[in-house]
């Protein structure tokens, strides 16, 4: 489980396709220490698997299934990547749940400044834009954000300077894909709706 609050941009550092999947290895400021072979890691909101580590970098592998779902088949060398640890019992939620199961990919359709923030819209794919509401929660490359609006098919966010600086999200374009992952509750909410 991770809470959406990126504690490190990394940046990939080698792509090489193996016998079994796709392997990065990913550059980072974590003391890798304290990550341990098998640990999990939230990279762009996607949660993998620490299977290698040396000096200032550590490798994950990563499936067909998950490089058909997410953005992390756009990656290449250099590509920079939001960084988070699983959440520990005890540690501050400054986010929201977040579990690191990308749900589907959206595309940036319009960013705007306002002041020093700015406001990014996001288009959804569909049926998963029925689990986005005003005000409730969304995590964009495996940021923890705040719904502001809701369109149809589309969304808005609003990016404060230092999430704007210190994430990924402020080398956003229109037509960029980012992967969305779905408040849990709402997940749940309607899937009991569904059946009920």
């Amino acid at each position: 489980m991770f809470t959406g609050i990126v504690t490190d941009v990394g940046r990939v550092r080698a792509v090489r396709d193996t016998h079994r999947d796709r392997r990065f290895e990913i550059e980072t400021h974590f003391d890798l220490s304290t990550v341990e072979i098998g640990a999990s890691i939230s990279h762009a909101g996607c949660c993998l698997t620490v299977v290698e580590k040396g000096l200032g970098w550590f490798a994950v592998e990563v499936s067909g299934e998950t490089l058909s779902k997410t953005s992390i088949g756009d990656w290449v060398e250099g590509h920079p990547v939001n960084l988070e640890r699983a959440a520990r019992v005890g540690d501050e939620l400054g986010g929201h749940i977040v579990s690191g199961h990308v749900d589907g990919v959206g595309e940036v359709v319009s960013i705007t400044s306002e002041g020093g923030s700015h406001r990014v819209q996001v288009r959804v794919p569909r049926p998963l834009h029925r689990y986005i509401a005003p005000k409730g929660s969304i995590a964009v490359e495996g940021v923890s954000l705040t719904v502001n609006e809701v369109e149809d098919d589309l969304f808005g966010v609003n990016l404060i300077p230092h999430t704007w600086e210190v994430t990924t999200l402020g080398t956003l374009k229109v037509g960029s894909r980012v992967n969305l992952e779905i408040d849990m509750l709402a997940r749940y909410l309607a899937r009991w709706r569904e059946t009920a």
